[in-house]
């Protein structure tokens, strides 16, 4: 007995030091990505002529239309702000010398979707990037202390995602290609005290994703969720650059190197790793309340010590 259970412990001991193996080296394309698996120049515009980025405006939706322009695609730009998209699309012509289009449209309307589809009808598109977003609080809080919850939120976080989708897929699923990219978030990627209505909603764009990534992956079509922790954009109120919070420019030029690395990426290296780590914290630690109390102190805090009266 006592021979038998030193071999099946020797043998788990192996599966475990040979699952462990594996996930290490499967980690090493987030370092080396242009050696993993380097893409083609022209992978991006073989998939299609257009590519389409809601939230396009500024923070990430600018920067995706910026690199993926770059990259040989024209590009639709779709977001709320005439101003903001006028200003950007004369800035990515100049750059890059591709087509740029826009589209005015606010994602917290469930109306906008009939002159969208006009609007892209006769495109080529091989690229969408599902980047609008909006958060229910900016500053953490629990449920009842944040903002009434109303349509904006799941229009602008889920519809959106869902109504793009279904516009753009019916043309990729006819050409047998195209690539898909749905912008969540790493609080999405578990329940997120203090960010609860956010979390869930991004949580929706995971589970969405990973579904419909199922049910096309062998139509020859890429669909895959985007996780990021920290950007300094705009809905992050510009927070300061760092080791974990990435510029847009810096995020996106990185995270689409990895649009071939399976169907959820956190964008980054440093993102990857940060999401690795919190997988080894027991869910009940970020659940607790002294945990919650002890966010909600520092965020206190920062504010004191940061905000300016007028």
């Amino acid at each position: 007995m006592e021979e038998f259970q030193h071999q099946l412990f020797t043998v788990l001991g192996a599966l475990i030091c040979f699952h462990i193996l594996v996930k290490c080296i499967l980690f090493l394309k987030y370092i080396f990505p242009h050696t993993w698996n380097a893409l083609p120049q022209a992978f991006f515009r073989s998939q299609g002529e257009w590519a389409v980025v809601t939230g396009a405006g500024d923070g990430l939706g600018k920067a995706y239309c910026f690199e993926l322009a770059k990259r040989g695609l024209n590009i639709v730009m779709i977001s709320r702000t005439l101003e903001k998209l006028q200003r950007a699309a004369a800035e990515i012509e100049q750059a890059t010398g591709q087509q740029v289009k826009i589209i005015q449209a606010d994602f917290t309307k469930d109306s906008v979707y009939e002159n969208i589809e006009e609007s892209l009808e006769g495109l080529e598109i091989g690229v969408l990037v599902n980047n609008v977003g909006m958060l229910h609080n900016p500053l953490p809080c629990r449920f009842l202390n944040g903002p009434d919850v109303d349509e904006s939120l799941i229009n602008c976080n889920i519809i959106s995602v869902t109504k793009m989708t279904q516009i753009v897929l019916k043309q990729m699923e006819l050409r047998q290609k195209g690539l898909i990219l749905n912008l969540s978030s790493g609080l999405g990627t578990f329940p997120c005290p203090l960010y609860t209505m956010y979390s869930a909603s991004k949580a929706f764009i995971c589970t969405f994703s990973k579904a419909l990534q199922a049910e096309y992956k062998e139509k020859g079509i890429i669909i895959q969720v985007v996780a990021p922790f920290g950007v300094s954009t705009p809905m992050t109120m510009h927070q300061k650059p760092s080791l974990i919070t990435k510029m847009p420019e810096e995020f996106v030029n990185e995270s689409l190197d990895y649009v071939t690395f399976g169907d959820e990426i956190f964008g980054c290296l440093a993102h990857e790793i940060l999401a690795c780590i919190l997988r080894l914290i027991p869910l009940w630690v970020f659940h607790s309340d002294r945990f919650q109390e002890a966010v909600l102190t520092t965020f206190s805090g920062y504010l004191k010590r940061n905000w300016k009266k007028p």
